[in-house]
């Protein structure tokens, strides 16, 4: 958040007269108590900004500020547990698992007590709450655990009643990216993708109500078929140890624990050095000894700059990370970089610029992949070269193959009365029209080039994995595989979360071992100053980016609009094609079919 919104929310975040306290009467910041954690917003990689947010609470928290506040915490000699509020837990799979171990390194081996209260809570979210000595529902609460579920939505149906045309080839059996476009079903190659990653979301899940809840394997598979579990269910099934209310459950957690209670704030203190750099009279504060950088690279890879309220923030734009990746590989105080990714992949090209760079930074200082919810196809691709790849159990990755294609709307505007004309020269200067099918040669031809850019896919990851080429076809293909089989083929080195990553980077750049995860850092993206925010205003579109994509970007946008109803589905439908719409200019992507995933129950 920006020092000048930062002001604003020191002051909003303050109770009013009718308000809940925020720390308990008796309570004193020199003595033993507990800290209050909230978590009631959803949990990501990067925190969104937007201006209607100052104060509010909306937008993102983050994972990494979550770890850092836990760590915090645990340094204080004061605090002697935590109790957790959480309901309705907005996370992955992947999250939920570095967030549960993050809990779980808190506690330390049961120095500080975990307890938690929730209202309703699903899936994910109860993972994490796992990790929990004891957990609270509220009355008529819910814990609702069904188990994770595939969905892939085809759309191939919607297009063809508008009279609209997915022309897309693959190369790779298992390269799915394209198929909720141009089939009515999922392949037998995405089916058997699907099932891998269910099969291993459900190993997760019951593992956590086995070693967290003290269930038998036999009984937390009964747990997760039941499903649903409300009030004193939720208690007679182990799923909870009792039924309050927050008031009554946080009132008995001090007095239990015989401590006074504070909550934790997650407001930044915004003083006046830091408005002086929001607002450009003072360079980014950054640390002057030798550290390690977080770089996160968050969303779809696209060729350019990127657009949005924050440039390329998210998505990933190769114009814009291959310089910060660049000022790293000379900055000398930074001894080592950890780049974050959280990304299913976007144009190939932007993902080859990206490649390149961390190579050249390879070559120079050691560079260490985490890997969040999923880096798959181009996420996969800019995280080859790294000397040492984390990634969770439950993260998807892999992917290698490439698609390409492009949606041709003659049929659409004709059926509204709009006609197309063509006078063109050259025998292939319609390869790219956006009223037009391919002919044999056009197909041919772009064949050839997703070939071309398979081959070179295959060999970076070759090249940065230490693997022959024919290991590397045969995991390729593009299939999605999950962190844990990764990790059996090589394509993953640990299982592990951020702060293992930086660990490991402090380690291999010669530093402290705490340095990585508890010492300074640079982070990029840094924290955006009123240049970032004036000058990003002209990029901004209605079409959320976009602006490039081609002049028909927005109606495809919002065909789900005409033919569905409102609803979680409606909007993966919409994402998903304005995700297409976005890559049309890059024409071959290292796209995973991630998007089409649902991963665990949602409310």
């Amino acid at each position: 958040m920006p020092p000048l919104a930062g002001f604003f929310a020191d002051k909003l975040a303050q109770p009013g007269p009718f308000e809940a306290p925020r720390q308990s009467a008796d309570f004193a910041a020199d003595a033993p108590h507990l800290l209050v954690l909230e978590l009631d917003r959803p949990i990501g990689e990067i925190e969104s900004f937007s201006l209607s947010n100052i104060g509010t609470g909306g937008g993102t928290t983050t994972l990494r500020s979550i770890a850092e506040q836990l760590h915090e915490a645990a340094a204080n000699e004061h605090v002697q547990g935590l109790v957790l509020r959480a309901s309705d837990l907005a996370i992955s799979f992947a999250h939920a698992s570095e967030l549960r171990a993050e809990l779980v390194a808190f506690k330390g081996d049961g120095k500080r007590k975990l307890l938690c209260h929730t209202e309703r809570i699903a899936d994910a979210g109860y993972l994490v709450l796992t990790a929990c000595d004891r957990i609270a529902l509220a009355p008529l609460g819910e814990v609702a655990i069904p188990g994770p579920a595939a969905t892939p939505i085809h759309v191939k149906g919607l297009l063809d009643k508008f009279g609209i045309t997915a022309d897309f080839m693959h190369v790779g059996a298992f390269k799915g990216a394209a198929e909720p476009l141009t089939r009515d079903a999922p392949s037998a190659e995405m089916l058997q993708t699907l099932e891998a990653i269910v099969e291993r979301s459900y190993a997760t899940q019951k593992d956590a109500l086995v070693t967290g809840r003290k269930l038998s394997a036999a009984d937390a598979a009964a747990r997760i078929d039941t499903a649903l579990f409300v009030g004193e269910k939720a208690v007679a099934a182990g799923l909870a140890e009792e039924v309050a209310t927050w008031e009554s459950f946080l009132a008995g957690a001090g007095q239990s624990q015989s401590l006074p209670w504070k909550r934790a704030t997650t407001a930044k203190v915004a003083d006046f050095m830091a408005l002086q750099r929001f607002i450009g009279l003072l360079p980014a504060e950054r640390p002057s000894e030798p550290h390690v950088a977080l770089v996160y690279a968050v969303g779809t890879i696209v060729d350019g700059s990127g657009t949005g309220i924050l440039g390329a923030r998210e998505p990933i734009a190769s114009r814009t990370l291959v310089p910060a990746l660049h000022a790293l590989a000379n900055d000398e105080n930074v001894r080592a970089v950890v780049l974050r990714v959280d990304s299913g992949g976007g144009s190939a090209l932007a993902s080859e610029q990206i490649w390149a760079a961390m190579h050249e930074l390879g070559a120079k200082k050691p560079v260490i992949v985490s890997m969040g919810s999923v880096a798959a196809s181009g996420g996969y691709y800019i995280s080859a070269p790294a000397k040492k790849i984390f990634a969770q159990a439950d993260t998807l990755t892999g992917s290698i193959g490439v698609v390409g294609g492009k949606i041709v709307v003659r049929d659409a505007l004709a059926s509204i009365g709009v006609r197309t004309y063509d006078v063109h020269r050259g025998a292939r200067a319609r390869i790219w029209s956006p009223v037009s099918t391919w002919d044999e040669a056009e197909r041919a031809a772009v064949r050839e080039l997703m070939e071309q850019t398979y081959a070179t896919f295959v060999d970076r990851v070759a090249t940065g994995r230490g693997l022959a080429r024919a290991q590397v076809l045969a995991l390729a293909e593009g299939r999605v595989w999950t962190g844990a089989d990764a990790r059996e083929r090589g394509l993953v080195d640990e299982i592990g979360g951020l702060d293992a990553a930086l660990a490991e980077a402090a380690k291999q750049a010669g530093l402290d071992a705490g340095l990585g995860s508890a010492g300074p850092l640079t982070v990029y993206p840094p924290e955006p100053t009123l240049r970032d925010i004036l000058t990003s205003f002209g990029t901004v579109s209605a079409g959320a980016g976009l602006v490039d994509a081609g002049p028909f970007a927005g109606a495809l946008a919002e065909l789900s609009a005409l033919a569905l109803p409102e609803g979680r589905f409606r909007a993966q439908v919409q994402r998903m094609l304005v995700t297409i719409a976005a890559l049309q200019r890059a024409h071959v992507w290292a796209l995973s079919p991630s998007f089409a995933l649902v991963s665990g129950s949602s409310r």
